[in-house]
């Protein structure tokens, strides 16, 4: 285990932020007990977290909308390996809803087209405590590719679970796929996922009283990367992602 600095913290060849932490179930993952109705939701920071978690919770929970509008999400989908909200994991009724940030161990995982997951992650670590703010996208982007955020890196993170994918029973859902839902369940998780109910929870990790939750908009890096550091990122992902089979959408 490496302090590599007041932020993050290296377990295991994996970057995590050292707030709220549980290093205790981290070095003792492999004893966590599991239950047989317990679901995962792992994805690589800002890749569509929030949007797994209200249409789970849909499924999930009595009373739909209603349930989410009076009950906390972090008290009905809690972070794995993060105490956010001082909850015991053993004492949760089931089924339980677990969300993760760690590469592969551990299940619907959710990804996002890389550069908007760039965008999305910069401007969310302007917003938080937790993070040394970069003065600028060329900055966070340099930290990405070093590995030197929380996640590690997104190409490691997705080609992790997906050389996986045949060992368990593994759901890959796109987060564009998931912002095109329509028909009778596209208005309730429109009305349990606005922003307004999300930035009503009032996450103490705020460092001002703006909401850390981003546009969300496919495409949005477009207004964002340079050509330069667009091309850049092109060059990167082939090589990266060599032999991938999932599909991305890009705009």
């Amino acid at each position: 285990m490496d302090n590599t600095n007041e932020y993050l913290l290296n377990f295991k060849d994996c970057y995590f932020h050292c707030f709220s932490l549980k290093v205790d179930l981290l070095e003792h993952l492999d004893d966590f007990e599991i239950r047989d109705d317990d679901v995962f939701i792992i994805i690589y920071p800002k890749s569509g977290k929030f949007e797994g978690w209200q249409i789970l919770s849909l499924i999930y929970f009595e009373g739909h909308r209603n349930r989410i509008e009076m009950v906390e999400t972090r008290h009905r989908v809690s972070f794995l390996e993060y105490s956010l909200s001082n909850i015991d994991h053993a004492r949760r009724f089931s089924p339980r809803i677990f969300t993760s940030h760690l590469p592969y161990y551990l299940i619907i995982y959710i990804y996002r087209n890389s550069k908007d997951v760039l965008i999305s992650y910069f401007h969310f670590s302007k917003f938080l405590a937790i993070y040394k703010a970069p003065d600028n996208i060329e900055q966070f982007m340099e930290k990405i590719l070093d590995r030197k955020v929380v996640g590690s890196l997104w190409f490691d993170h997705i080609r992790g679970w997906y050389e996986h994918r045949c060992d368990f029973n593994i759901l890959f859902m796109m987060y564009e796929e998931m912002k095109k839902v329509r028909g009778e369940s596209y208005f309730l998780i429109i009305a349990s996922r606005s922003f307004l109910s999300l930035v009503s929870m009032n996450y103490i990790l705020l460092v001002i009283s703006r909401p850390h939750f981003y546009s969300g908009i496919v495409g949005d890096w477009k207004h964002h990367l340079t050509r330069e550091q667009n091309e850049r990122f092109d060059k990167i992902f082939p090589r990266k992602m060599e032999d991938f089979h999932l599909k991305f959408i890009w705009d």
